[in-house]
């Protein structure tokens, strides 16, 4: 029997489907590229040679497997990059997975101007291949295809504003290894994000978080293995979304991860283009209704959240909102502490309450 080797054209054996051999990431896992350019890791007991790196023809699959490759395969490809000797040092809670998207402004003091940056966070002790896609009309655009190491976050793109439509609303798709020690098995993820685009023109909308030492807009993908919204999509769009997906090569920004050890306050817009798509059909006192409805959801979620502190967003307008609030946390949540938020940060627009 053949033993497997880079180049090699292969079947999988119990499942649809096949590609090249690009290369090994360990005795038991070869790395496929299949007919999209996707490249996939598989068991090498599932893979069987049809064709070898030199154009020798070995056949199809036969019933009694007799053309399946041996265990041992080729030394292995540095087809996963590290960095360094702790290029994969690991944290306990780093093996459940986390994941995030992370948008930072270029020049924060003029957000009308400012361009943005676009990061994929990977908070966790698993090497991620993954697809960063955006939607357009009924189909998929690949913006950043690759992998990306344990605990460290990876630049995808630099956009204007200008390109605020074409990221409204986007997805990501990733599987999850460790190179060359065993590991629990992960599902795959893929998740759907609506990117609320009008927040890349308020400042408070970019805030003190655990991966960047500046201020940054985050949408989370995973938070402890549980993805925030698993995506419908059909076979079909899966696969044009990988045929689309970019070939140009770029050099990857790779940083390690420095979390912060701080408490950050739960951060509430009650205005209104955040809390609704479109409020048609609605008059003030609709409006002021669903806002306080909003309000008194995350009160009650967080009344055993003791010292939690939260910060309601209401804008100064004509006060009737703030008035409600101050009513609703007198009447209702009296033992609760309530003062005015940072004007740096909110002017006077925003109330902090401090569960007690």
């Amino acid at each position: 029997m053949k033993k497997l080797e880079t180049g090699d054209k292969v079947r999988f054996l119990n499942t649809v489907g096949g590609g090249v051999v690009k290369g090994f990431l360990s005795k038991h896992l070869v790395i496929v590229e299949d007919e999209n350019g996707f490249e996939v890791p598989i068991l090498i007991s599932e893979c069987v040679v049809v064709e070898s790196a030199g154009n020798g023809k070995l056949g199809q699959i036969s019933e009694n497997k007799e053309t399946l490759i041996e265990k041992d395969p080729a030394p292995a490809l540095p087809e996963v990059k590290t960095t360094g000797s702790d290029a994969a040092q690991e944290t306990p809670e780093g093996e459940q997975i986390t994941t995030c998207l992370a948008f930072l402004p270029t020049d924060v003091k003029n957000l009308s101007t400012s361009a943005y940056e676009c990061y994929f966070v990977n908070d966790s002790n698993y090497y991620l291949f993954f697809n960063y896609m955006s939607r357009e009309n009924n189909t998929w655009k690949s913006r950043y295809s690759g992998s990306i190491e344990p605990n460290t976050k990876i630049f995808l793109e630099e956009f204007d504003k200008t390109a605020l439509n074409e990221i409204e609303k986007v997805s990501v798709q990733f599987i999850a290894f460790k190179h060359q020690k065993p590991f629990r098995f992960k599902n795959p993820c893929s998740v759907e994000l609506r990117i609320d685009t009008v927040k890349f023109y308020k400042l408070h909308s970019f805030r003190e978080n655990d991966y960047f030492e500046d201020d940054a807009l985050i949408y989370f993908i995973m938070k402890n293995d549980l993805p925030e919204r698993e995506m419908l999509v059909s076979a079909g769009d899966l696969e044009y979304a990988i045929k689309e997906k970019k070939t140009a090569e770029r050099r990857p920004r790779i940083q390690r991860i420095v979390k912060k050890e701080k408490d950050q306050p739960l951060e509430i817009d009650l205005h209104a283009d955040a809390l609704l798509d479109t409020t048609a059909g609605m008059n003030n006192a609709d409006l002021l209704e669903y806002q306080l409805q909003k309000f008194n959801e995350v009160m009650t979620g967080n009344l055993r959240n003791k010292k939690q502190k939260i910060v309601f967003i209401h804008g100064k307008g004509d006060g009737v909102l703030k008035n409600a609030i101050l009513k609703e946390l007198k009447t209702k949540y009296p033992t609760c502490y309530y003062q005015d938020a940072s004007f740096q940060e909110y002017g006077y627009g925003a109330t902090m309450v401090t569960i007690k």
